[in-house]
């Protein structure tokens, strides 16, 4: 099974297990990590499962034609603490390529976000 490291607002890592085809979301859900909240539940219509994505894995989440949406832009201009790796966390989907994806939540400060 994929894996995926979470840094936590206080610095600490937690690496979980990531079923494929679930959204990082739903990963940090399944690991009962409930800090990315996701209030709309995935459906693109809040920014509450926003997180910062490590910069050796920011253009491997990226969709197939490189760019976020509109729509995930419109809403991420809504979050807390919005920074260049910045990405909706519902809107990133765990495929093998991805093991060992490292997200920061906001708030958290580390060294590349």
């Amino acid at each position: 099974m994929a894996k995926i490291t979470f840094i936590m607002r206080d610095g600490s890592e937690v690496e979980g297990d990531a079923p494929l085809g679930l959204s990082v979301m739903e990963i940090a859900h399944h690991n009962k990590l409930y800090e990315i909240e996701g209030s709309c539940g995935g459906s693109l219509a809040c920014a509450t499962c926003h997180v910062y994505v490590h910069p050796n894995w920011y253009d491997k989440v990226l969709p197939e034609d490189g760019a976020i949406s509109e729509d995930e832009e419109d809403m991420l201009d809504l979050a807390f603490d919005l920074r260049k790796l910045s990405r909706l966390s519902c809107q990133i989907i765990m495929e093998e390529h991805l093991d060992g994806l490292i997200v920061a939540l906001p708030g958290s400060k580390p060294d590349w976000a």
